[in-house]
C-alpha cells in the first residue's frame, strides 16, 4: 500500500488524529502502516520484546514508555524479532539503542532518539490498553498509519 500522511489527512480529516510529538525515524521502512498493538511500560522493555516475539501480521507496536530518554525500549535484536516475526512497524514513546544496525532492517520504527542504556526486564507495564502519543489516544487495533510527515491514527475506538 502507498500513502502518505498529508494524502490520508486531506482525504479523511477529523477521522484521523495527529501525533504532534516529533519522532525520529529508523529503519528502511520511512512508511508503514496497520492495526496497533499497544504497550505502557516504563524503563522496562521485557513485554514490549515478548509481543515482538510473536506473529505480528502486520500490525504497529505503539509503546508508551512515558517519554523516557533514560535507558532504550529496543535495540537490534528485539528489532530482528519484530522483522523475522511479520510487524510492520514500532512507535516507541521513549528511546532506542543499537541504531545503526536498526537502520539496516526491513522495518518502520519511529522513536524519540537514542541512548546505549538498556532497560529493566521486570515485565512490569501494560498490553492491549489505550496509551497516549502526546494528546493523542491510541487505541489497540485502531489503524496507525506514520511517514516521514508523522503518525495518524484512527480517533475512534475500534473495540467499542
Amino acid at each position: 500500500m502507498t500513502f502518505t500522511t498529508a494524502d490520508l489527512y486531506d482525504e479523511h480529516g477529523t477521522e484521523l488524529a495527529s501525533v504532534s510529538l516529533q519522532f525520529r525515524d529508523f529503519g528502511t521502512r520511512t512508511a508503514f502502516s496497520g492495526p496497533a498493538r499497544t504497550v505502557r511500560c516504563f524503563q522496562d522493555n521485557a513485554l514490549a520484546k515478548a509481543l515482538l516475539g510473536t506473529p505480528g501480521n502486520g500490525a504497529v507496536l505503539v509503546i508508551d514508555g512515558g517519554g523516557s530518554l533514560e535507558t532504550a525500549l529496543m535495540g537490534d535484536k528485539i528489532a530482528r524479532s519484530a522483522v523475522d516475526n511479520g510487524w510492520s512497524g514500532v512507535i516507541i514513546n521513549g528511546a532506542i539503542r543499537d541504531s545503526v544496525v536498526v537502520d539496516t532492517l526491513p522495518l518502520g520504527v519511529k522513536a524519540l532518539g537514542t541512548n546505549p542504556a538498556k532497560s529493566a526486564k521486570d515485565g512490569i507495564g501494560e498490553v492491549d490498553v489505550p496509551v497516549q502519543l502526546g494528546a493523542t489516544t491510541i487505541w489497540p487495533e485502531a489503524m496507525v498509519y506514520a511517514d516521514a510527515d508523522g503518525i495518524l491514527v484512527e480517533r475512534r475506538n475500534p473495540a467499542a
